[in-house]
């Protein structure tokens, strides 16, 4: 057991009896949603993983202490403290235990306390990934790093649409992530289904990609592998008017030069203002979806692990 570590007695109990565990991240409680709402949908999450047959565990920084699994109060203090939390990465977690203060952790953060955990699946919304304009701003999400490194699978809706989706990928082919279309052969754009690049693999089913990540870490490979989910066809927005919002909005980013990790709060914050709300609808939507397949798949993999 880490030192640092605590491990909230649901989520010990089930990882101790072989049963399925479901990570998830509290960045998006934080700094994702307004309150209340980003309280009830973290609940609803959690519900919606425990009845597709898994046990969540939301994973934050409180008092200094790694945490893998949260209660109610806990969740709740997250929402109401809202972006007063940090907004806690790789580079983040010394300061944040040795000084004993709270952190919302990010996909690569969420990812590290998982893995100590003994947690092998991680339900997200989407991940970070090489910023536009990055060949002269450098500005590319720990996540990606961190996928190339964790043994977690992370299931998501693919990556912002805020992003380079072409050269996310190039990163991850460079570091040896394998980018699998969960049912689809096109990544998916977050609040859309297309994104007019493929992914490295098409899996249908929850048993393959559990088995596909079973056989991964046993052949001793390493490293994570990104599921990507595409947003249910009802809830999916408008390509054009998706698009027309997120490159006003990078526009507006650049003038004010906002940058680092304070770029895709911005940028989400403003896109939900320039539809009118539509994208945090779509938003909580691809977030259930994903945490229904990850639940699924995390059974599957309970099953492999006890054979």
């Amino acid at each position: 057991m880490n030192k640092y570590l605590d491990i909230a007695p649901e989520v010990q109990e089930a990882l101790a009896a072989g049963k399925p565990v479901v990570a998830l991240e509290s960045t998006i409680i934080s700094h994702g949603m307004p309150y209340p709402q980003n309280v009830e949908t973290a609940l609803q999450v959690e519900g919606i993983i425990r009845e597709n047959g898994a046990v969540p565990a939301t994973i934050a920084v409180l008092g200094g202490r790694l945490k893998a699994g949260l209660s109610k109060e806990e969740i709740d203090y997250l929402g109401k403290a809202g972006t007063a939390v940090a907004k806690a990465s790789r580079r983040d977690l010394p300061v944040l235990v040795a000084e004993g203060r709270d952190g919302a952790t990010t996909v690569a953060t969420t990812m590290i306390i998982a893995n100590l955990a003994g947690i092998s699946v991680f339900a997200t919304g989407g991940v970070g990934g090489v910023h536009r304009g990055a060949e002269t701003t450098m500005d590319i999400s720990a996540d990606l790093e961190e996928l190339a490194r964790t043994p977690v699978m992370v299931v998501c809706a693919g990556a912002k649409s805020i992003l380079d989706l072409g050269l996310t990928l190039e990163y991850l082919e460079t570091h040896g992530v394998p980018v699998i279309g969960y049912g689809t052969e096109e990544l998916p754009a977050f609040y859309t289904r297309k994104s007019g690049f493929k992914v490295d693999y098409r899996i249908d089913r929850p048993e393959t990609l559990a088995k596909t990540f079973y056989v991964k870490q046993d052949m001793g490979l390493g490293g994570g592998m990104l599921v990507t989910n595409p947003i249910p066809e009802e809830f999916s927005m408008d390509a054009d008017v998706i698009n027309k919002a997120i490159n006003e909005a990078v526009a507006e980013a650049k003038t004010l030069g906002i940058h680092g990790k304070d770029t895709t709060p911005f940028l989400l914050a403003k896109i939900k203002d320039l539809t009118g709300g539509d994208s945090l609808a779509s938003n909580i939507q691809l977030v259930f979806n994903n945490a229904r397949l990850a639940a699924k798949t995390a059974a599957e993999l309970s099953k492999l692990a006890k054979n």
